[in-house]
């Protein structure tokens, strides 16, 4: 990779250039970064208003092999927690297709962009995947420290792709305690190769592949979903009474956890309500279960229906209060906002400015 060094300041009138970061830059620069301070500053910002979160593109077709493929356009701004602080501008262009993990590729990958807030042009290119599944964990590992059982050893992973591993990670430098890690994939040589990789690292896990998801999901009191389905499969009666549910993949909880959680919190309610195709925005729409505040329950209302306590961030500000596992249930069920992804490529441009780390490109070329 070519290095040259990000300059602090736009480029010079006349100039189209904007900084390439590869995985291993992005990588580099996020070793230098605490992304769960990272990612809880930009929740706080997103609780006090501090952020624009449009609409997402969203782009589906089959391919040849009949396999599902999408592509969403994730645009997002974030101030600091300074109200006078700059802001980053920036999007997400995350893609995928089911049949990618066949032919020996992760199912995500793309790019995201800051813009330079005085011209609007490109500024930063950056590999998306690596960058979206930190931002992932790191949104679980602060969940886990405000929502999560006090005390835990062990943990859940539903799904052994490249999310487990970057969780792993993260739950291998922020929560020491954890020894043991129980999963489940549908592909048993996908958990073992997880097992693998885990030993090659030098995690310091016991990993324990399980045949059924529930037979995993009940091993520990924090279930970390990770998977690409669209159909729910985990009941209550899967769950141990006392377990904290990180529901990152969205689509793996039956509508009766919902129904009996003790709590329930989300990172943004509109972008849930704004999504029926997963089982969260879909009970929303259904009023079984209620957005948070407000005397009035809407119309369509279900009687003994589940109240979204508030956001993780609403937590971080003191807004809404945390509630940890008692006898119930805890469930957290991130949508996912570009405002993260924008808000830790900030943080990592500042790493490559700083290091001077990226290759520069030019995107006018001789045509001036």
């Amino acid at each position: 990779m070519t290095t040259t060094t990000a300059p602090a300041t736009a480029p010079s009138a006349g100039t189209e250039q904007l900084l390439f970061l590869d995985r291993a830059a992005v990588r580099a620069c996020a070793a230098g970064i605490d992304p769960v301070t990272a990612v809880e500053d930009v929740l706080r910002a997103h609780a006090a208003g501090r952020t624009e979160l449009p609409a997402e593109g969203y782009l589906p077709w089959t391919n040849s092999q009949e396999a599902y493929c999408r592509s969403i356009a994730m645009l997002g701004s974030v101030g600091g927690a300074d109200p006078a602080a700059p802001t980053a501008y920036g999007m997400k262009l995350i893609n995928a297709a089911t049949s990618n993990p066949a032919a020996g590729r992760d199912r995500a990958g793309g790019v995201s962009f800051l813009f330079d807030p005085e011209t609007a042009r490109p500024a930063v290119l950056a590999e998306a995947a690596y960058l979206s599944a930190l931002r992932t964990g790191a949104y679980t590992m602060s969940s886990l420290r405000h929502l999560g059982p006090e005390h835990f050893e062990a943990v859940s992973l539903i799904g052994c792709g490249a999310q487990a591993r970057t969780h792993a990670e993260l739950l291998a430098r922020y929560f020491p305690a954890v020894r043991a890690l129980h999963v489940h994939d549908l592909l048993p040589e996908r958990a073992a190769a997880f097992a693998a990789w885990a030993g090659q690292r030098g995690l310091p896990f016991t990993v324990t592949p399980y045949a059924r998801a529930a037979e995993a999901a009940a091993a520990s009191t924090v279930v970390v979903t990770l998977t690409i389905t669209d159909t729910g499969y985990l009941a209550p009666e899967d769950l141990r009474p006392g377990t904290f549910v990180a529901h990152v993949s969205l689509d793996d909880l039956l509508p009766e956890v919902f129904d009996r959680a003790q709590a329930l919190y989300v990172d943004d309610v509109e972008l849930i309500r704004e999504n029926p195709r997963r089982v969260l925005g879909r009970l929303l729409g259904e009023g079984r279960v209620l957005a948070p505040g407000g005397a009035t329950k809407p119309a369509g209302a279900q009687p003994g229906a589940t109240v979204i306590r508030g956001s993780l961030g609403e937590v971080l500000t003191g807004a809404v209060p945390a509630e940890r596992p008692g006898d119930g249930i805890v469930v957290s069920n991130p949508f996912g906002m570009a405002v993260l992804d924008v808000g830790l490529l900030a943080r990592v441009y500042a790493r490559a400015a700083a290091e001077g780390l990226g290759t520069r490109l030019d995107l006018l070329g001789a045509d001036r």
